[in-house]
């Protein structure tokens, strides 16, 4: 099945000499062009209904797109006619040798999806069971700061997977001459223990806000479980997800031959760049939970209704704000 005149245009003008960018720049574009497929309208109708859920879809779909670009690209440098210009399902799986992905490339795809489709689905069910987000009380009703909100998760989207759209940019014989390292090891570790960390304590507080709609305890708010070590365990988690993905990718991509198949020098310059990529992704997210987002926002909350308390003041006083205390 020849590939459509729209899709060779849209190659042929994302087709940098740079590896890198002929796989960063379709991402970042397909970040904004899917906010702004569903940000448009939600905020025409003043919803926040599918923020969450659009945020993870999009982190799916660029990582996905990220991980068969270059099997279509090279598909249409080939001009094969006989076969689709997309390749199959499976066609990252077949191993480097045969065209597909090095398995860095496939574990680091499967975390985000992994990651994105657990939470958004988490995220989902709770605003639909609660039918509104009190993140947007102050903006849903103002078009431009609604769609503020919606441009800054494009951004938060293609900030965060910038090493992955980095490694999954790179030439699957490029990595695989890299044998496995320190950096892989402790970056999947990483992952595993932060995406542990916030699915538990997601699961914990659900389930605490579960038993207190069915009136079997009266307390304003949580202090069992992981919430008991911390105060945002839940944060903590996906900065260190984020983390391990970001030292996992840094690992490979500061290796020679991946520096030559990214088309960078592999001298300090490229190496520094490609560790400013990875850096920004875990360095973005801590500053938005921690600063913009998450805690400022349920801080403010919670201090208004709970700052008079005396149980509170004590829990905040005795438990770490982000980083939970072991003994």
């Amino acid at each position: 099945m020849p590939a459509t005149p729209l899709l060779h245009k849209l190659l042929h003008l994302t087709n940098f000499r740079s590896p890198l960018l002929r796989t960063a720049v379709p991402g970042v574009a397909a970040a904004f062009a899917l906010q702004a497929v569903v940000g448009v309208p939600s905020v025409l109708a003043r919803s926040e209904r599918f923020y969450d859920a659009a945020g993870s879809a999009t982190f799916l779909a660029v990582t996905l797109l990220s991980l068969y670009l270059p099997g279509v690209r090279a598909r249409a440098a080939a001009a094969v006619a006989a076969k689709p210009l997309w390749p199959g399902l499976l066609a990252p799986f077949a191993g480097p040798g045969a065209g597909g992905a090095h398995w860095r490339q496939l574990a680091l795809s499967a975390a985000v999806v992994l990651w994105s489709v657990r939470l958004g689905t988490y995220l989902l069910q709770r605003i639909l069971h609660q039918g509104h987000d009190a993140r947007f009380d102050a903006i849903r009703d103002s078009a431009g700061k609604f769609g503020v909100a919606w441009f800054g998760q494009a951004v938060w989207v293609s900030v965060c997977l910038a090493p992955v759209l980095a490694v999954n940019a790179a030439p699957a014989a490029a990595i695989a001459a890299s044998s496995l390292g320190a950096a892989d090891v402790l970056g999947l570790a990483l992952f595993a223990a932060g995406f542990a960390c916030e699915v538990l304590a997601d699961r914990q507080k659900a389930a605490w806000l579960r038993r207190r709609e069915e009136k079997l305890h009266d307390e304003a708010f949580i202090t069992g479980g992981l919430w008991s070590r911390s105060q945002y365990p839940n944060y903590f988690g996906e900065c260190t997800l984020w983390t391990g993905i970001a030292t996992a990718a840094a690992g490979v991509l500061v290796t020679r031959p991946v520096q030559v198949g990214l088309g960078l020098s592999g001298g300090p310059s490229g190496k520094l760049l490609v560790l400013g990529l990875s850096a920004a992704s875990p360095a973005f997210v801590a500053f938005l939970l921690l600063k913009v987002t998450g805690v400022p926002l349920s801080e403010k909350k919670y201090d208004a209704k709970y700052g008079h308390r005396k149980d509170y003041q004590e829990w905040k006083r005795n438990t770490p704000k982000f980083f939970p205390k072991l003994f």
